[in-house]
């Protein structure tokens, strides 16, 4: 198999060659069609440093097609087209093949490209965990409650954007901080978008609205969390997804009764935990709302197929902080 690997975190991967690994357990051995970049891609090439042996294959977001299958898997069979995000400390997407417990894998879209079925798995994942298993949102009950959303114009914000409004009944405030993002938010289905940065807490106070119930901080924790601690209402939630670098001073929520918790989508892969197959049930269930036109493609960008010089140019991309959507590339080149 061929898979572009990264030897340190300064230059761009390198082609190599491999052997095809041999599915074991819940292992699916999948043919990669399409794969989607992430921010923590990035983090974790960042984190190489000046020289990683072995070589490190990154990446996690990806469709394609069951080739092979363990002995425990029951969920899958050769020829299923399936997607999903993996698991952060196993090899990930970037290759023409590789191995993916089938617990954590869904039902490809039937109505989208492999590249747009790419764009979802880490993103949906994120979003769907943030908002229903870390902030407790009842569909049932909280209809019509407040869910402010930072920096909601990239990959996690515009599907959680949709999950909110279409499965939860939310009132969607994003936040965006510029025209083109702004017009991207609205198009996602958010109720109210106003700018984030220092404008923030003046910005939901004009909406003239009550404060939100719940907070998911898509964007740096260090520089939103006090505004967080003023805007959120009492007995809130926020739920933060970004690594804080300064102590949170929790002081602030006491006497609104309100609480913090993370969201980190590896969490039940790295961990094996008891409920791992929930991934599988999210995916399953967003693949369907995909198909039945309740959610849409978040894809903005393809670049082509998978290559040290495509691969450099999403990174790249991601890093300039100005991305909107998802961005996705094509199986391996032949």
């Amino acid at each position: 198999m061929q898979a572009f690997a990264f030897y340190n975190a300064q230059h761009p991967p390198k082609a190599i060659e491999l052997p095809t690994p041999i599915p074991q357990g819940y292992d699916l051995l999948v043919a990669i069609e399409a794969i989607a970049v992430n921010p923590v891609d990035t983090k974790v090439r960042a984190n190489l440093g000046e020289q990683h042996n072995p070589p490190r294959i990154i990446g996690w977001d990806a469709c394609g097609t069951v080739v092979a299958v363990g002995s425990e898997c029951q969920q899958f069979k050769a020829g299923d087209r399936v997607f999903y995000a993996g698991d952060i400390s196993r090899p990930g997407c970037y290759a023409s093949h590789q191995l993916v417990d089938e617990r954590i894998v869904g039902p490809a879209p039937r109505s989208l490209s492999a590249e747009q079925s790419a764009a979802i798995p880490l993103t949906a994942i994120t979003a769907w965990e943030a908002l229903f298993s870390r902030l407790k949102i009842h569909p049932e009950t909280d209809q019509g409650k407040r869910l402010l959303i930072i920096g909601a114009a990239g990959g996690v914000g515009s599907i959680a954007i949709q999950i909110a409004k279409v499965m939860a009944g939310l009132e969607v405030i994003a936040t965006a901080s510029r025209p083109e993002s702004e017009a991207w938010c609205r198009q996602m289905g958010a109720d109210h978008v106003i700018r984030h940065g220092d404008h923030l807490i003046n910005d939901y106070q004009q909406l003239r609205i009550a404060a939100p119930d719940y907070i998911l901080c898509l964007n740096e924790t260090d520089h939103y969390f006090a505004m967080m601690c003023e805007l959120i209402a009492p007995q809130g939630l926020i739920c933060l997804t970004v690594t804080n670098h300064q102590p949170l001073m929790l002081e602030p929520l006491k006497n609104k009764s309100a609480g913090v918790v993370w969201e980190f989508m590896f969490t039940r892969p790295m961990m094996n935990t008891e409920d791992i197959a929930a991934q599988q049930d999210i995916l399953t269930q967003v693949s369907t709302a995909l198909d039945q036109g309740q959610l849409k493609p978040t894809m903005t960008t393809h670049l082509g197929a998978m290559s040290a010089d495509t691969l450099e140019r999403a990174h790249k991309q991601l890093l300039s902080g100005r991305t909107i959507g998802k961005i996705a590339l094509s199986s391996v080149s032949d």
